[in-house]
């Protein structure tokens, strides 16, 4: 698309004056006994207008020669002031920005889509326009783009609460944009711990939302969101302090039983609980996991070897 500006040098016609224009003619007063070169009626004492070595009244002039306003789509009269550009011609009171009608006769326009705009329209008819409010942004104007939409930055708005958003921070949902308070409210999943919103680095654990800074042990405050853990009774533990303060020692070794690594396993009776590579006969120790065996006198063993006792 290609922009024309240009200063317009008004032509005037009047009466006696120089040619003007692609079509030159002159206006005056007849002294002498001529005719209309169309009408034929007598010229003497009347104004006429001499065109292309011929002379004409006025009525024929502005029926065969004048030219046609491109506004108005009127014949140009004699008498009447005129403006031109490539080759097209206007009333001067014709000549006028086709956005706001200002008269530009005597101003700089840009020629756009065989239409006249002044300056100031010309740069607002191909700004982008705000999806906010439609009108065009102009140079100057503080403005938020997002995703090749543009906004004035006061038209940027939170759908829910409607408080300017301008450049700060918000939350895209849809067709709409949240301010980070009411995407919070609205969206955001709260900790089961704070019961505050979760806005990033949350973690879940049995379907339920955690910030990573809330999901610690309960005895040593370490963070577990990704390590080891043990959960007891609705309270978490690292592995340390599982073992250390809640593990159930092995009747065996008397090492604590944590369900992790060698001895995943648990062998419990009588309120007694093993790893299962500790459960084993006392005489032949033969492992019994998994196996019948004879629980005597806190003993645990074997049926061959029980028989002997």
């Amino acid at each position: 698309m290609t922009f024309y500006v240009a200063s317009l040098a008004l032509e005037l016609i009047w009466m006696l004056s120089s040619p003007a224009g692609p079509s030159s003619y002159k206006v005056g007063t007849m002294a002498e006994k001529f005719d209309c070169h169309y009408c034929r009626d007598p010229l003497q004492g009347k104004k006429y207008v001499q065109k292309d070595g011929h002379h004409c009244c006025l009525k024929c002039f502005d029926k065969f020669c004048a030219n046609t306003c491109a506004e108005c789509r009127k014949p140009i009269g004699a008498d009447s002031k005129e403006v031109h550009y490539k080759n097209r011609y206007w009333h001067d009171t014709c000549f006028r920005c086709a956005k706001c009608l200002r008269s530009l006769a005597s101003e700089t326009f840009v020629a756009k889509d065989n239409k006249i705009y002044c300056n100031k329209c010309a740069t607002r008819e191909d700004s982008p326009k705000c999806k906010g409010c439609f009108k065009a942004i102009v140079a100057g104007d503080q403005n938020v783009e997002y995703k090749g939409t543009i906004w004035h930055k006061d038209c940027f708005t939170c759908s829910n609460c409607k408080q300017v958003i301008g450049t700060g921070s918000f939350f895209p949902k849809g067709e709409d944009f949240y301010c980070v308070t009411c995407h919070e409210t609205k969206f955001a999943k709260h900790c089961v711990k704070c019961n505050k919103a979760i806005t990033s680095g949350g973690i879940t654990y049995q379907d339920q939302p955690w910030h990573a800074d809330c999901f610690v042990c309960v005895t040593c405050s370490k963070k577990l969101a990704g390590q080891r853990f043990t959960a007891v009774e609705d309270q978490y533990y690292c592995v340390d302090c599982y073992k250390n303060f809640v593990a159930k020692k092995c009747a065996g070794c008397k090492n604590p039983i944590t369900g992790f690594g060698k001895g995943a396993s648990v062998v419990a009776y009588e309120g007694q609980s093993w790893h299962d590579y500790c459960f084993h006969c006392k005489k032949c120790s033969v492992n019994l996991a998994n196996k019948r065996f004879v629980f005597h006198q806190e003993q645990v063993y074997c049926p061959d070897c029980a028989k002997k006792l």
